[in-house]
């Protein structure tokens, strides 16, 4: 089996169970989540799916446990390793995007990339902020320098993550081309499948959120 039979496994998931088509998709999210330098859209179908599943297999291993037939301990054994992994994967993946948030709060709200849950979070960290920093030092501070989120001037003094950061993707459908940056200049590059690039995040934002490059 060669790089394409490989990417053509893991393109199609019209012959992939659910199950399994979810846990891919979840794996390929927290990865992303954790390699991209910007918040990435927040799945909230395959979340919703993975919690249930998650919640299912928990009712069952409660079902299950205590039973003395060795088949069955056999098959626990086998859900409980199985809701374990998924219960990694959604926590990691969860901390990575709050990471995310604790590092760039304001730059991050309002956005669409958020849940419902996660922008209730950024709201009241953000209050919480505000009111601190305003009771230790800002309340000092003339009424137009009290702003945490100014960008008077064409300057803004709101952290945001660094789009120009490297990355390293590979292409699982052809991409089209893209600009690159090395030691002889820009240069332009066509991103074809099987191949893997390390490049700007900037570069290759959109081919990763249409799902034509992954991150890795």
């Amino acid at each position: 089996m060669n790089i394409d039979d490989i990417l053509a496994s893991v393109s199609n998931n019209e012959r992939i169970p659910q199950r399994a088509s979810d846990l891919q998709a979840l794996t390929r999210a927290w990865v992303a989540e954790r390699c991209a330098p910007e918040l990435l859209p927040y799945p909230e179908e395959l979340v919703d799916r993975v919690m249930e599943r998650i919640k299912t297999q928990i009712e069952t291993v409660e079902d299950m446990t205590g039973t003395m037939d060795p088949s069955a301990n056999f098959n626990l054994i086998i859900i409980q390793t199985e809701l374990e992994r998924f219960k990694f994967l959604i926590r990691s993946f969860l901390r990575a995007r709050i990471a995310k948030l604790d590092k760039y709060p304001h730059h991050h709200l309002p956005s669409a990339h958020l849940s419902a849950t996660e922008s209730q979070y950024l709201t009241h960290r953000c209050t919480l902020l505000t009111h601190h920093f305003s009771t230790s030092f800002l309340s000092s501070f003339p009424a137009q320098l009290q702003k945490l989120d100014d960008r008077a001037g064409g300057i803004s003094m709101v952290d945001a993550p660094d789009v120009d950061a490297a990355v390293f993707v590979r292409v699982l459908r052809d991409a089209g081309h893209v600009e690159v940056q090395g030691e002889g200049g820009v240069g332009v590059v066509e991103l074809r499948r099987g191949d893997v690039w390390c490049v700007r995040w900037s570069a290759v934002r959109e081919a990763c959120l249409r799902g034509d490059v992954e991150m890795v």
